[in-house]
């Protein structure tokens, strides 16, 4: 029997947890009405929110903006969108939320400024490096000696897997279901699932850890990353400045380097 996301992830408790860390690395009020990098020695910290998916990436576009933002500091927290969202919603100190898909994003209307999508992603279907069970494609991982893990459907990615997987009319029985593909990342590398459905920049991430198989075009879905200010922000200006810099022509290229498509 898979274990469903109910069980395995109690919503509630997850972003309770999570508001604890965030608490302490809140905006600093002395600081609230100075945009980023401005003179007079004032010292900003802004808190992401940000999508699990883009970990690696936003560790590298993080000191991008530093560097060229004297004074300002970005501290991220990854996770699941259903996660950040619960955080927001929970009051969360923080400034910027990125989610990967725009019905999060869009749930969170009135605690946010207005997103602007900055960059997009696909999927792929993620085995043991080498593909040792010899999956071709979407509808080898309805095969009952398979053992596949997906993300739960309310996490995007999951959302999105199963949506291409009712197109193409697969049945899956997933193992487990987890709470952000990077658990499902793991599972995979870890040698617990022989297969599991995650994004593009995850598995190129995970480079000779796992191998992948590609899903066409034709049977792939696009993924969305929308980033906003969040109205509760104690650092506004500076949030805004993050935020309109994650589409700059620097931010953009980094983010292409991992692998995420133009929005």
């Amino acid at each position: 029997m898979p274990q469903t996301f109910a069980r395995r992830v109690a919503l509630p408790a997850v972003a309770a947890a999570l508001l604890l860390p965030l608490a302490a690395c809140g905006g600093s009020k002395s600081s609230a009405s100075s945009p980023s990098g401005s003179g007079g020695g004032a010292k900003t910290t802004l808190t992401v929110l940000a999508a699990a998916s883009l970990t690696d990436v936003f560790k590298a576009e993080g000191a991008a903006y530093e560097k060229s933002h004297p004074g300002t500091t970005v501290k991220f927290s990854f996770a699941g969108s259903q996660d950040l969202a619960a955080q927001v919603s929970q009051g969360a100190p923080a400034d910027a939320l990125v989610t990967a898909d725009t019905k999060t994003m869009d749930g969170l209307k009135k605690d946010t400024g207005t997103p602007t999508v900055i960059a997009k992603n696909r999927l792929t279907i993620a085995t043991a490096p080498g593909n040792p069970k010899k999956i071709q494609g979407l509808s080898d991982l309805s095969n009952s000696n398979l053992k596949v893990v997906l993300a739960a459907k309310q996490v995007p990615v999951g959302n999105y897997g199963a949506k291409v997987l009712a197109a193409q009319h697969v049945n899956v029985k997933p193992v487990s279901e987890e709470a952000s593909v990077r658990a499902v990342l793991s599972k995979v590398e870890l040698g617990e699932a022989d297969a599991g459905i995650v994004y593009l920049t995850d598995a190129e991430s995970a480079k000779g850890k796992v191998g992948t198989v590609t899903i066409p075009d034709a049977q792939n879905a696009v993924a969305s990353y929308p980033a906003a200010t969040l109205n509760g922000s104690k650092n506004a200006g500076a949030a805004a400045d993050f935020v309109k810099w994650l589409s700059s022509a620097q931010a953009q290229a980094l983010l292409h380097s991992a692998g995420f498509q133009q929005p």
